[in-house]
């Protein structure tokens, strides 16, 4: 056999593959939606019921050796660029127009929730990567957040994966307490959306959490989340900092490296076309859908990625850590709403 043909031979190969893999994505994707349409499913969001079926499906049916190109492909490139057009959602207008005080507020949940994770990690023999997904998961927007992060400190498909699961949990159990403790809390409708949106983990968390207070609640939590939201850019640029600070390469190489990869600011850049209506709103709205389409079938290939090994080894304590930290969070929140006298 010639080697003309041995390479035509590898290229077929690696096109199936890739075909194969990101099609088993898609096909979770679907189920996932599908089953968003349940009660209580509908709570935890498309992406992580679609992380789940990933790890069940490894679990059960495994994953055959051609698919593994398409999956890691949806795992890495695929949720760059889901990232990237997540930014479309972001209208900075709405964050200035709120005022220091309310991005101040986002400024303080953020700090103090990944300080707050890595001396936890730090103390529960977690390693730096994991306590920084999840910190960075709680404090500033869920999955999307750790996905942006993960590139940045290197983390590997099982801690991104183990992160996002634990964040979602915990999210959903903080939107369910949320609600349920709304009546007894005798905040204003201002202050319990300032409180929702500063200290809970998904946007949709927060939506569905904020509606317990009324239209008001759900108003300000939302901006009060946004500004979490556009705070991941610095955040992004500091984690690349700290961790491509950290490796010992030779001098000309790391200067030759970008600490923030590229789609941080393609996020930035959409951003900026929904803050000055560069496209119009049906326009904005496709880009979206496609962009939690595609952020999906990358959850999806990091489900199908996990070792359930790693859940066993690490996974008590670090659900250990995101309980305490998310703990700490809501009465951080209580504390702001004090001490800038919300009421």
């Amino acid at each position: 056999m010639s080697q003309e043909t041995i390479l035509l031979i590898s290229k077929e190969n690696k096109s199936f593959g890739l075909v194969q893999g990101l099609s088993l994505t898609l096909v979770l994707t679907l189920l996932a939606r599908q089953l968003t349409g349940l009660p209580l499913f509908s709570i935890m969001g498309t992406m992580i019921i679609a992380i789940l079926l990933g790890i069940a499906w490894r679990a059960v049916m495994g994953i055959p050796g051609a698919a593994t190109q398409g999956i890691n492909f949806a795992a890495k490139s695929l949720l760059k660029l889901g990232v990237m057009l997540m930014g479309i959602r972001l209208d900075m207008n709405l964050i200035i127009a709120s005022g220091p005080r309310i991005i101040l507020i986002d400024a303080l949940v953020i700090i103090f929730t990944i300080a707050l994770f890595w001396w936890l990690g730090h103390h529960l023999s977690l390693t730096r990567r994991l306590a920084s997904l999840l910190g960075v998961g709680t404090a500033v927007c869920g999955a999307a957040a750790i996905a942006a992060v993960a590139p940045l400190v290197k983390a590997d498909d099982n801690e991104t994966a183990l992160s996002v699961a634990i964040i979602a949990l915990l999210g959903t159990v903080g939107t369910l307490t949320y609600t349920l403790v709304q009546p007894l809390l005798h905040l204003s409708p201002y202050a319990y959306g300032v409180l929702t949106g500063s200290t809970l983990h998904e946007v949709a968390h927060v939506v569905a959490a904020a509606m317990a207070g009324g239209k008001v609640s759900g108003e300000i939590a939302i901006l009060v989340k946004l500004g979490r939201v556009a705070l991941l850019i610095p955040v992004a640029m500091v984690m690349g900092y700290l961790f491509n600070r950290e490796q010992r390469e030779p001098e000309p190489q790391r200067r030759q490296q970008l600490p923030i990869p590229w789609f941080v600011f393609g996020f930035l850049g959409f951003s900026l076309v929904n803050t000055f209506t560069f496209v119009a709103p049906a326009i904005e709205q496709f880009i979206l859908q496609i962009s939690i389409l595609i952020l999906t079938m990358a959850m999806a290939g990091l489900g199908l990625n996990v070792e359930l090994q790693l859940f066993r080894q690490v996974g008590g304590r670090s659900l250990l850590v995101g309980v305490i930290g998310s703990s700490a969070l809501a009465l951080f929140g209580w504390l702001l709403l004090a001490l800038f006298q919300i009421t």
